[in-house]
């Protein structure tokens, strides 16, 4: 896009993009060094982790604390290999749901007349205002009656439906033109093949960053793990860590501490730069209509 014989990002470096990096580089440093003390933290050997004054980046790295957190975790009833091996199976099944019922319901909700459709958005909103405990105590009951508890659905169902995602995609999926739809269904398209070949294509950007929410939801949950599930070895990794980070909050285990938090951050950041273009895109759109 050219204006006034400049573009707006333009393919080569250029002097005028110079005071847009002095503004944006202290930001970049500013926010990032929460994340670099992380690492610097679970590399950290004993005599750094208790310096005074402590220090920012580690002098003598060392894979000390990860190699304690495995032996201790090899010393307990279960073994860590199965709580990660639940934590993916978790995470991927519920990830996957919740998009498949996001994407679908935001279509229905931003294309679809019928009735009961306001109702369903309102009562969607209204989810909004409320955190995960105040609904704790109906989860639990429907879980019960299920027969769900010490399953891994008991996990997994609670998790599905985010209304957050689903309010994102509906206001993505509004933006798609509706002469576009219209022609679809002229030339013979159903529902589904409007929403699988048209629409799904067209939300890419708002199902990444769906993706990245309902992730960080299930990956950081803990409750599950305490309210619904009583057999250690169906909980997850999450639960395990913070349980392991709560018990050895004392001056030895300050290392294995810095390591479990390290390697439950890792999977959010990964996540995150595999998905960023999506979301930035998002972020772009949000405001075009």
């Amino acid at each position: 896009m050219a204006y006034k014989g400049k573009r707006m990002n333009p393919p080569k470096f250029e002097r005028g993009q110079i005071k847009i990096m002095l503004i944006l580089l202290p930001l970049l440093i500013f926010m990032g060094m929460p994340l670099v003390y992380i690492a610097m933290h679970a590399f950290k050997p004993m005599d750094e982790l208790f310096a005074f004054p402590p220090t920012f980046f580690v002098k003598n790295p060392t894979f000390e604390n990860f190699e304690k957190l495995m032996k201790f975790s090899r010393g307990s009833g279960v073994p860590m290999s199965r709580y990660v091996f639940n934590s993916v199976i978790v995470t991927l099944l519920t990830v996957g749901l919740s998009l498949i019922f996001t994407t679908m319901s935001a279509f229905a909700l931003a294309k679809l007349k019928f009735k009961g459709r306001d109702m369903m958005m309102t009562v969607n909103q209204t989810a909004l205002m409320f955190v995960a405990t105040a609904v704790l105590i109906p989860r639990y009951l429907v879980i019960a009656n299920l027969g769900l508890i010490d399953t891994l659905w008991a996990h997994i169902l609670p998790l599905v439906a985010y209304p957050v995602a689903l309010f994102l995609v509906k206001q993505f999926v509004e933006q798609v033109p509706n002469a576009l739809i219209e022609a679809a269904y002229i030339d013979g398209a159903t529902d589904f093949i409007v929403y699988r070949k048209l629409i799904l294509p067209m939300i890419k950007p708002a199902i990444a960053t769906a993706t990245i929410l309902v992730f960080q939801q299930v990956w950081t949950n803990v409750e599950t793990s305490n309210f619904f599930v009583n057999e250690d070895s169906m909980k997850t990794l999450t639960f395990y860590m913070n349980s392991f980070i709560n018990a050895n909050n004392t001056v030895a285990g300050q290392g294995m501490s810095a390591a479990a938090t390290l390697i439950l951050f890792i999977p959010n950041l990964v996540l995150f730069i595999i998905l960023q273009n999506g979301v930035m895109n998002t972020m772009a759109h949000s405001g075009i209509k």
